[in-house]
């Protein structure tokens, strides 16, 4: 999957940006000291900010703008690296057609590294719109953006490929059920947590889940 198959994928805004807190709040019960995924409420004025970064180099993010999200995505591997050449340059139309109001963000200093944006997937959708966007980017048989592994599990959605992730990613067993649970907004409650992390502290991930704007249960 490139970038052309990746906008077909993604679910509507609403939709992904309840996704992309629960896999935070996820890695916040099963591991709060080395998380895969981000949720930054706030990080602008009226702008939310969803992350995942590899632990091996590669990340994406999704910014939530009240003019609609801009995703972005790095896979330092793949054939649209813009490592490919020197200086660093962005494969072929990989921005072309962004709008206006979302184009201040490769531009922000901290989704940069080292002053340029280091991306390889784009897309966008602007608020209103019902679809998502990319630019004219092509690719020849075999090149390849990043796209299909960086989003696979954030555009499938679904508990078996989120905890197939988590499995891999902090190399123990992870709750079905209490994965399926966070994934479908249930209120945050007791036997999630403990089915996730027995040694949790409830009201310690009660807390942290209020600060992602995640539904809490009543005591």
């Amino acid at each position: 999957m490139n970038v052309h198959e990746l906008v077909s994928a993604l679910a509507d805004p609403d939709v992904l940006r309840a996704r992309c807190r629960a896999l935070t709040l996820l890695d916040v019960v099963l591991d709060g000291f080395a998380p895969k995924h981000g949720y930054f409420p706030g990080w602008r004025e009226g702008v939310d900010l969803a992350t995942m970064e590899s632990g091996s180099g590669d990340l994406y993010g999704i910014v939530f703008d009240p003019a609609g999200v801009f995703l972005y995505g790095f896979d330092h591997e793949c054939d649209a690296t813009p490592w490919r050449e020197w200086p660093r340059a962005h494969w072929p139309g990989l921005l072309e057609g962004l709008p206006a109001a979302l184009a201040r963000y490769p531009a922000d200093p901290e989704l940069q590294f080292e002053g340029f944006f280091d991306v390889t997937v784009c897309a966008w959708r602007e608020t209103g719109a019902t679809s998502w966007q990319c630019g004219p980017v092509v690719f020849g048989l075999g090149e390849s953006d990043g796209a299909g592994w960086l989003f696979g599990v954030l555009t499938d959605g679904s508990a078996e490929a989120v905890c197939s992730d988590a499995e891999d990613y902090y190399e123990r067993p992870v709750d079905r059920q209490a994965v399926a649970a966070l994934l479908a907004g249930a209120p945050l409650d007791p036997r999630t947590v403990g089915a996730l992390n027995p040694a949790a502290d409830f009201e310690a991930m009660a807390e942290r889940a209020r600060l992602l704007g995640y539904a809490v249960a009543d005591a």
